[in-house]
């Protein structure tokens, strides 16, 4: 019996390991423990996974399993992942907290990030031009921080992974031509957080998020 306790001591303590490794790798340094200690106390499954699309990190609540999961893309840089993870993991704190009836991004959910986020909002762990926008951001947490136009242009500046030839469509001039999706489109008016766009083939008017990722091209 001795003998089992002490391999399980082991194992525990290698996987303790893995994940304050894997924090001290993804975030900023001084945020490594807090997130490990976000681990420790309300232990979940955590995948760093490839590039996605269509998010930055996931958490979806499994009645059928007793661990819950949280994934994070690997690719992100180490202030966005730490937004993320703590996005996530305030997902699962909520539901945890107040059960599966309530909106994703409701009021359960806004306040658990803010008490999680909370700690971080210092600039030994956030530069000055991403504390900023993200302690705005935290009076009203939305859904995604890429939904902030101000956060999410200070969070880019840090990303080593972007290629050259992307840019925000809200920094395009008016009149530029650019490719979204395999599309062509010229810029027109801004409206608030949105653009509208007119399509080259079509004609066909659009709105589309300021934020969102472009190809700039030459139409001349």
């Amino acid at each position: 019996m001795g003998l089992f306790f002490a391999l399980f001591y082991i194992q525990a303590m290698d996987k303790d390991l893995k994940f304050l490794d894997a924090f001290r790798k993804h975030v900023p340094p001084s945020a490594a423990e807090y997130c490990f200690q976000l681990w420790k106390d309300v232990p979940f499954n955590f995948y760093i996974t490839k590039t996605r699309q269509t998010k930055l990190g996931d958490f979806r609540y499994r009645r059928d399993q007793k661990i819950q999961t949280i994934t994070i893309n690997h690719d992100l840089n180490p202030f966005q992942f730490l937004i993320t993870y703590v996005h996530e993991v305030a997902h699962y704190r909520a539901f945890e907290k107040f059960g599966l009836n309530i909106k994703p991004h409701g009021q359960e959910w806004k306040t658990q990030f803010q008490l999680l986020i909370s700690p971080l909002l210092i600039d030994d762990i956030f530069p000055k031009d991403i504390l900023i926008p993200l302690r705005r951001h935290m009076v009203n947490p939305k859904a995604s921080s890429g939904a902030d136009l101000f956060l999410s242009k200070s969070l880019k500046k840090y990303q080593t992974n972007i290629s050259l030839e992307i840019s925000l469509l809200a920094d395009l001039t008016p009149g530029a031509f650019f490719e979204l999706q395999g599309r062509a489109f010229k810029k027109e008016l801004t409206r608030r957080t949105r653009v509208l766009c007119q399509e080259v083939d079509t004609g066909k008017k659009y709105l589309i998020s300021a934020h969102a990722e472009v190809k700039k091209i030459d139409k001349n």
